[in-house]
């Protein structure tokens, strides 16, 4: 195989896996169990059927024929013993045809066999994998890979990846990217921004992590600039430091499958044209799920979703690769989280570094940025890490609440040309009534200040990156509802019985009765609360029914954070209700006057706000 280039390896799980990815990695039906013997040959029993057409094994075809400059690609293998391996591909409806295939008869010996593939059917979706058959006797598969004839580049990588205490998770990762040679081989440098106060230095095997990365491995160690600053520092430090062809991003909190990074240097080496490479997200408590196929943005509405016809929260255990018809269309992407995400060395030349947002929005706006200069994002399938997937976290009503909506602001007065007045409006005031009518009073406090300092322009981007996370935090201890305890059992029993609690929890379906239910909530928060609210609250609410038109009937309630974080403790307040009503309706009023104004100032400031030389100065600041 030493004279093709290799596009994706045949891969098997590692003896440290749990069981429930092994879906990911081979499709075995009829309680067919085969023999993993490495990372790289599994032996198939006699008398069964194994199908490698999986997430990891399979061959996103239309992906390669769309994107890059591949017209062929063959699978290359060892085999020894006796049965059959035939070829398969998909159509972009999930039908299967059989391409080719040969029979073994080899006995002892290892033989290899070459099984080319056109990748002319591929336009619009399709994968391609292989099955192994086997008679009496069983059969050894080695060093299987789909690859090319064509000559991919010699190439070197950086990782840049940033840390807030999430030093066993990083630590992990590191041991991960030096257990593959070829990834080694790959990788010459590796820069972690340590930004916490539990520094990385200080791990047990941190001194082992970088020995056994032989040199690539470079620690730095500055003040917590958020997931941007992070991240640029790694983008900045490959630019300045390095001469890699390649720069790669990936989360501290993850579990790395090493060879994604080999397919998206691959796939980026044989593009067409320049492009970013990102990865799928898996969900890392459920490991044989794929919580993310890809994401788009929305430009008008300035707000991300799932790409169109893309899956999301697939369950491999459950329903396989081929017995899935959604996932054989080719889907397009326009951003890929920073999870996992490639850039060629001439990307972010061009492009520049990242906007100063601390966290959220930054990866969307990067690749709209790119997309603007013609580069865009593809997320790669068989590309993948496992993450805590977004919708078991309490992102949108804790502190990164700021984030989610200055940063949104900013980026819709960079790139939407829309008049987004009303619809700023609208939404804005809307949440801020449902926020309401759930207790939530230290998140409208936290968004309205996400507001006001967007309307205070870009100016001071640059040094809230250090500022803003204690201002937020000091801003959250005013309310009642942004302490939390680890239980409902720190608090008293709540006043209702179960029976009428569970009737109040029942969310009204009918439109006339949602609304019935607004009104009422509304009428209901002018009202004093009970006197013993404040004390003992009403009713235990689970996160998944904490919605506005229940609580906003309520005097109080226990909430449990989605991520199971803690339970906090939710009192009416019509104090603060009226104020926080009074504020917004101020705040919002003047986000719209000033609109027009705000899109010029952030679109002027955007190169600064971009530039080599003003994250300089942040960094030689630290």
């Amino acid at each position: 195989m030493d004279q093709h280039s290799v596009l994706q390896r045949v891969i098997m799980p590692r003896d440290t896996d749990p069981l429930d990815v092994r879906p990911l990695y081979l499709d075995e039906p009829n309680n067919v169990h085969s023999h993993v013997e490495s990372r790289f040959a599994v032996t198939v029993p006699a008398s069964a059927r194994v199908s490698f057409a999986s997430y990891f094994n399979a061959f996103p075809a239309s992906y390669w024929k769309r994107w890059t400059k591949v017209t062929e690609v063959s699978l290359r293998l060892r085999v020894r013993g006796g049965g059959r391996v035939d070829v398969y591909r998909s159509k972009p409806n999930g039908d299967q045809v059989h391409v080719r295939g040969e029979s073994v008869r080899s006995g002892s010996e290892w033989v290899e066999l070459a099984l080319p593939v056109d990748l002319a059917p591929f336009e619009d979706g399709g994968w391609i994998w292989f099955d192994a058959f086997t008679d009496d006797t069983a059969l050894e598969i080695a060093d299987a890979a789909w690859t090319t004839g064509l000559a991919l580049p010699e190439r070197t990588l950086s990782i840049g990846t940033t840390t807030f205490n999430r030093v066993d998770d990083l630590v992990a990762s590191l041991f991960a990217l030096a257990e593959d040679q070829k990834v080694l081989d790959l990788v010459a440098k590796v820069f972690v921004a340590d930004q916490g106060t539990k520094r990385v230095k200080d791990h047990p095997r941190f001194a082992e992590a970088k020995r056994v990365l032989g040199g690539r491995l470079e620690l730095i160690e500055q003040g917590n600039l958020g997931g941007s600053g992070g991240f640029s520092r790694g983008m900045f430090e490959s630019l300045e430091n390095t001469d890699v062809d390649q720069i790669m991003l990936m989360d501290d909190d993850i579990a790395l499958e090493p060879d994604s990074i080999l397919r998206a240097s691959a796939f980026a080496a044989a593009a067409a044209n320049p492009l970013i490479v990102g990865s799928q997200m898996l969900n890392l408590q459920a490991k044989a799920r794929l919580h993310s196929m890809g994401e788009v943005i929305d430009r008008g509405a300035v707000v991300w979703r799932a790409a169109p016809g893309a899956r999301t929260d697939h369950d491999f255990g459950a329903e396989s690769l081929r017995e899935t018809r959604d996932l054989h269309r080719r889907i397009e992407s326009s951003y890929n989280g920073w999870w996992m995400c490639l850039f060629p060395r001439e990307v972010i030349e061009r492009n520049g570094l990242p906007l100063p947002l601390f966290i959220k929005w930054d990866d969307a706006e990067y690749s709209m940025r790119a997309l603007d200069k013609g580069i865009p994002t593809v997320t790669l399938p068989g590309s993948g890490v496992w993450h805590m997937p977004w919708t078991d976290k309490n992102d949108t009503s804790d502190w990164t609440a700021y984030y989610h909506l200055r940063n949104r602001l900013v980026v819709a007065a960079l790139y939407t040309d829309h008049d987004l007045r009303k619809t700023l409006l609208k939404q804005g005031l809307r949440a801020t009534i449902r926020r309401l009518l759930s207790m939530e009073y230290s998140t409208v406090a936290v968004e309205l200040k996400a507001v006001e300092d967007f309307i205070a322009g870009p100016d001071r981007l640059f040094e809230s990156l250090a500022t803003t996370l204690p201002e937020i935090q000091a801003l959250r201890k005013r309310y009642a509802d942004a302490r939390t305890e680890p239980s409902a059992s720190a608090f008293p029993p709540p006043t209702l019985d179960a029976i009428r609690a569970e009737g109040m929890l029942q969310p009204p379906v009918h439109p006339v009765k949602i609304a019935a239910q607004a009104s009422k909530a509304l009428l209901h928060n002018m009202r004093p609360p009970a006197s013993d609210a404040a004390e003992r609250p009403q009713v235990n609410v689970p996160a998944g029914k904490a919605l506005w038109f229940l609580l906003g009937n309520l005097d109080s309630a226990t909430v449990s954070n989605p991520d199971g974080s803690g339970v906090a403790f939710r009192r009416r307040d019509p104090a603060q209700f009226r104020a926080l009503s009074k504020q917004a309706a101020a705040t919002y009023k003047r986000l719209i006057a000033e609109w027009p104004r705000l899109k010029e100032q952030y679109r002027a400031a955007f190169p600064d706000l971009t530039s080599t030389e003003s994250w300089r100065k942040v960094f030689e600041a630290q």
